[in-house]
């Protein structure tokens, strides 16, 4: 074996022990790694050169050499390779690579996003086309975390049921005025608009999603009730009785959290609450990996609540409510990826072999990264006034499970 090589070798040999990993490298030797008596993820390193990258940068390499096909993969299983890493490397305390390390040192930088910055990341990831996300997403386009109340609910259901729990959070009343921050394609301001009565104004970095916003919104006869405008938050101007930002937080960086939390604070009415849907980790902080930042998030982080709180505790907000989502966005993924999968040919008439393989990693990566109790989905209830809303939980009763006590009560004292 070659130096690269030999190393790599090295490493799996002693990193893999659960599960097994057949690899057969660029002189055409073959190594198995791992339990003797599991069935092997089988892969091939295309060169040398991958084998080196993969040694001295992991965390980006991985992702690039599936992408550029240096490195293949069995059936293209690339969530069974992954679920492997998973289980031997990532889910336990590693080294730090040199690279790691420096991407640590520089992530404030990394994640300054003034807003022309912001504009270009937001552009990276949502305007690569509409009809992408048609072809993996439920019928509405919600691109954040599902509620799977059961877990035999369909995807389309378990989107409802998030959009109808954030509405309960928000305990919104006819004509009060919402400000969503972060759009999307327009489902949870066109929600608010129909079903709660609510005037809201919903902005977006994202001229694609401002364009189906603004159809869909059209389509209903809602132009009245929901207005989507191209504009950062930062320039958003007035006052609002209700706040709420689904999946926008992930973008915002750690440098400016204060700004976005002094922001939702100015905006906000003196008796207004606000929610704060954000994908968060349990761990505490960390940094981006190399392959999402460069390839998928530009800008984007994912933040610890030990991070949030300091900033919104000096905005002067108080947290009224907080729920954790842990494996609901572990099951959304889960679906899109099906979804993904079954499209694929539709997704390939437009996009290259190298996109789709891209797409494949952030997908089944993602997904792994919640089943791995890595990353949860944080649910903030924020307001100025401990009273601002009410102090029990009951008004997150489902009718359909307040109905369900209601009639087991009965039963018993019957």
């Amino acid at each position: 074996m070659i130096l690269w090589q030999s190393l790599l070798h090295k490493q799996l040999s002693r990193e893999i022990k659960t599960g097994a990993l057949g690899i057969t490298y660029p002189d055409g030797s073959a190594q198995r790694y791992g339990d003797a008596a599991a069935g092997p993820v089988k892969a091939r390193l295309r060169n040398n050169d991958w084998a080196r990258r993969l040694v001295l940068d992991p965390a980006l390499s991985l992702g690039e050499a599936y992408m550029e096909g240096g490195l293949t993969i069995e059936g293209d299983d690339i969530f069974a390779l992954l679920d492997l890493i998973w289980k031997n490397i990532l889910s336990k305390k590693q080294r730090r690579t040199a690279p790691a390390f420096v991407r640590r040192l520089a992530r404030r930088l990394a994640q300054f996003n003034p807003a022309d910055r912001a504009r270009m990341n937001a552009a990276h990831h949502y305007d690569v086309g509409n009809d992408l996300y048609r072809l993996f997403l439920d019928e509405d386009l919600q691109y954040s975390c599902a509620y799977f109340e059961r877990p035999d609910i369909c995807l389309e259901d378990a989107q409802r049921a998030k959009k109808t729990l954030i509405e309960k959070k928000l305990l919104l009343k006819p004509d009060q005025s919402v400000l969503e921050i972060g759009s999307g394609w327009g489902g949870l301001a066109i929600s608010l608009a129909e079903t709660a009565g609510a005037k809201v104004t919903s902005v977006t970095l994202s001229q694609e999603q401002l364009r189906v916003a603004k159809m869909r919104v059209s389509a209903k006869k809602l132009s009245g009730q929901a207005d989507f405008r191209l504009q950062d938050y930062r320039e958003v101007q007035g006052r609002f009785d209700r706040i709420v930002s689904v999946g926008m937080f992930e973008h915002v960086g750690v440098p400016h959290f204060q700004e976005y939390f002094n922001q939702v604070a100015r905006l906000l009415n003196e008796d207004g609450i606000a929610l704060i849907h954000t994908i968060g980790r349990p761990k505490g902080p960390g940094a981006t990996d190399a392959w999402t930042a460069k390839y998928i998030f530009p800008g984007g982080y994912i933040p610890a609540l030990s991070e949030i709180m300091p900033a919104v505790e000096r905005a002067g907000l108080v947290v009224t409510d907080l729920e954790v989502l842990r494996l609901h966005y572990a099951d959304t993924l889960r679906e899109w990826r099906r979804r993904f999968a079954a499209n694929v040919e539709k997704i390939a008439r437009k996009y290259d072999a190298r996109f789709i393989r891209m797409w494949d990693y952030y997908l089944a990566a993602s997904e792994l990264s919640f089943r791995y109790g890595e990353h949860v989905v944080f649910q903030l209830q924020l307001a100025k006034r401990q009273d601002a809303v009410p102090l029990t939980r009951d008004y997150l009763i489902s009718d359909k499970m307040e109905q369900t006590i209601q009639d087991e009560t009965s039963r018993i004292y019957a």
